[in-house]
């Protein structure tokens, strides 16, 4: 299988790479210093199609990352996956190119790791924040609780007034109230790469990003950094 190396300067796209969360660990500096990283796995990022501004009307390059379980391969998509010759992954997602960059994949290739990040560059890592279910608005919103005694009967952890009276008679959209906690898209931006496992296809970020280990993240070159290039 091919490997794909970039070389692309332009800032008015990103490319990055999918992965999943392997989970997070700590590594020491040469002078002592304990850092909090997370581990990245972003082998075997293939690509599934690749759209050009003739055909499709914009640039861009799909990527496929992992193993997808055949129940879960629908035939439309596995006759997607099997025109482009490589196997079905579990993630799927495109991003868009400049259109001269476009010419520099094909279809079936696997992009390089190091072609696309580089050790000490910042990246925004987006993922599906861990599900907590239900909810209250002290834990949910980080309200204050209500005061233990003096006279505060069973309204510990309620969340207090909601609204006014007949006028204007309904609860404002937006209310920060109790419910659904989690389970949300998420991006950590500026996150810096440590190190990078070329040879196992992992990055190593400081700090922590979104989700739970084994949860699928995608990882793009941080935007503030490129805007304030630009800028």
């Amino acid at each position: 299988m091919e490997i794909i190396m970039l070389n692309s300067t332009s800032t008015s796209y990103r490319l990055g790479m999918l992965g999943r969360k392997v989970g997070m660990t700590r590594i020491f500096t040469d002078e002592g210093e304990s850092i909090p990283v997370t581990v990245l796995d972003v082998s075997n990022n293939r690509i599934a199609q690749i759209k050009s501004v003739e055909k499709d009307g914009y640039a861009a390059v799909q990527l496929a990352y992992g193993v997808g379980k055949p129940s879960r391969i629908n035939k439309p998509l596995a006759g997607h996956y099997s025109n482009a010759g490589i196997e079905s992954g579990r993630l799927l997602k495109e991003f868009r190119l400049n259109p001269v960059d476009s010419l520099d994949f094909t279809v079936g290739s696997v992009l390089d790791i190091n072609s696309i990040f580089e050790v000490g560059q910042e990246v925004d890592v987006s993922g599906t924040t861990i599900g907590k279910g239900f909810a209250g608005a002290i834990k949910r919103h980080n309200f204050s609780s209500q005061r233990a005694s003096h006279g505060n009967s069973r309204s510990h952890r309620a969340p207090g007034s909601i609204g006014q009276a007949q006028d204007p008679g309904r609860v404002f959209p937006g209310k920060k109230m109790p419910g659904h906690l989690g389970s949300v898209s998420c991006t950590i931006q500026n996150l810096e790469i440590i190190r990078i496992d070329s040879a196992r296809n992992l990055i190593i970020v400081r700090g922590a990003v979104p989700g739970y280990s084994d949860s699928e993240i995608v990882v793009l070159p941080a935007i503030k950094k490129i805007l304030k290039k630009r800028g």
